[in-house]
Protein backbone atom coordinates (compact mmCIF):
# COMPACT_ATOMS: atom_id res chain seq x y z
CA UNK A 1 0.00 0.00 0.00
CA UNK A 2 2.89 2.17 0.61
CA UNK A 3 4.72 1.64 -2.18
CA UNK A 4 1.63 2.05 -4.61
CA UNK A 5 0.74 5.67 -2.79
CA UNK A 6 4.20 6.59 -3.19
CA UNK A 7 4.55 5.63 -6.89
CA UNK A 8 1.11 7.55 -7.09
CA UNK A 9 2.74 10.54 -5.61
CA UNK A 10 6.06 10.04 -7.85
CA UNK A 11 4.08 9.98 -11.45
CA UNK A 12 2.00 13.15 -10.34
CA UNK A 13 4.92 15.19 -9.23
CA UNK A 14 6.97 13.90 -12.67
CA UNK A 15 3.88 14.93 -14.81
CA UNK A 16 3.57 18.22 -12.87
CA UNK A 17 7.26 18.71 -13.24
CA UNK A 18 6.96 17.76 -17.34
CA UNK A 19 4.08 20.19 -17.45
CA UNK A 20 6.30 23.36 -16.21
CA UNK A 21 9.03 22.76 -18.32
CA UNK A 22 7.32 22.19 -21.27
CA UNK A 23 5.40 25.73 -20.64
CA UNK A 24 8.96 27.41 -20.19
CA UNK A 25 10.47 26.26 -23.23
CA UNK A 26 9.37 28.76 -25.80
CA UNK A 27 10.22 31.29 -23.00
CA UNK A 28 13.55 29.50 -22.80
CA UNK A 29 14.12 29.50 -26.75
CA UNK A 30 13.42 33.54 -26.87
CA UNK A 31 15.93 34.09 -24.38
CA UNK A 32 19.88 35.51 -25.78
CA UNK A 33 22.39 32.68 -26.29
CA UNK A 34 24.67 35.11 -24.25
CA UNK A 35 24.51 36.42 -20.83
CA UNK A 36 23.56 40.27 -21.04
CA UNK A 37 26.99 41.04 -18.57
CA UNK A 38 30.03 39.05 -18.01
CA UNK A 39 31.90 38.97 -14.58
CA UNK A 40 35.52 40.28 -14.86
CA UNK A 41 37.17 38.22 -12.36
CA UNK A 42 40.66 39.54 -13.00
CA UNK A 43 39.68 43.03 -12.55
CA UNK A 44 37.83 42.18 -9.89
CA UNK A 45 40.38 39.99 -7.87
CA UNK A 46 42.91 43.02 -9.07
CA UNK A 47 40.98 45.86 -7.30
CA UNK A 48 40.67 43.82 -4.04
CA UNK A 49 44.80 43.22 -4.06
CA UNK A 50 45.24 47.20 -4.27
CA UNK A 51 43.41 47.33 -1.04
CA UNK A 52 45.11 48.64 1.68
CA UNK A 53 43.78 45.49 4.02
CA UNK A 54 45.26 43.27 1.44
CA UNK A 55 48.55 44.72 0.66
CA UNK A 56 50.19 43.12 3.81
CA UNK A 57 48.51 40.27 3.97
CA UNK A 58 50.54 37.23 3.87
CA UNK A 59 49.24 33.06 3.55
CA UNK A 60 52.63 32.25 5.98
CA UNK A 61 51.45 34.27 8.70
CA UNK A 62 47.51 33.15 8.42
CA UNK A 63 48.72 29.33 8.75
CA UNK A 64 51.27 30.18 11.31
CA UNK A 65 48.09 31.58 13.38
CA UNK A 66 45.80 28.82 11.95
CA UNK A 67 48.54 25.94 13.41
CA UNK A 68 49.68 28.00 16.62
CA UNK A 69 45.73 27.93 17.71
CA UNK A 70 45.30 24.00 17.03
CA UNK A 71 48.46 23.67 18.87
CA UNK A 72 46.88 25.29 21.59
CA UNK A 73 43.87 23.77 20.93
CA UNK A 74 45.50 19.82 21.17
CA UNK A 75 47.72 20.75 24.32
CA UNK A 76 44.13 21.93 26.06
CA UNK A 77 42.13 19.55 24.97
CA UNK A 78 45.29 16.97 26.41
CA UNK A 79 45.76 18.88 29.72
CA UNK A 80 41.67 17.83 30.40
CA UNK A 81 41.90 14.54 29.25
CA UNK A 82 44.91 14.18 31.59
CA UNK A 83 43.35 15.44 34.45
CA UNK A 84 40.16 13.16 33.47
CA UNK A 85 42.31 10.10 33.66
CA UNK A 86 44.31 11.08 37.06
CA UNK A 87 40.82 11.49 38.76
CA UNK A 88 39.96 7.85 37.45
CA UNK A 89 43.23 6.32 38.55
CA UNK A 90 42.97 8.43 42.18
CA UNK A 91 38.90 6.57 42.39
CA UNK A 92 40.67 3.55 41.43
CA UNK A 93 43.25 3.47 44.37
CA UNK A 94 40.03 4.87 46.54
CA UNK A 95 38.32 1.00 45.78
CA UNK A 96 40.73 -0.83 45.44
CA UNK A 97 41.61 -0.05 48.97
CA UNK A 98 38.61 -0.10 50.46
CA UNK A 99 38.35 -3.67 48.86
CA UNK A 100 41.75 -4.55 50.16
CA UNK A 101 40.33 -3.17 53.39
CA UNK A 102 37.44 -5.48 53.31
CA UNK A 103 39.40 -8.51 52.33
CA UNK A 104 41.00 -8.40 56.15
CA UNK A 105 38.40 -7.57 57.79
CA UNK A 106 36.55 -10.56 56.26
CA UNK A 107 39.82 -12.87 57.54
CA UNK A 108 39.79 -11.62 60.87
CA UNK A 109 36.14 -12.95 60.87
CA UNK A 110 36.98 -16.21 59.62
CA UNK A 111 39.81 -16.64 61.66
CA UNK A 112 37.67 -16.21 64.88
CA UNK A 113 35.35 -18.89 64.63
Amino acid sequence: MVILISLIVFAVSFIVLSAIVFRKISALVQLPETAPFQIDLQGFFSKIKTLKLFKDFSFEILLQRILSKVRILTLRTDNKTSNWLQKLREKSQKKKFSEDDDYWKKVRKSTKL
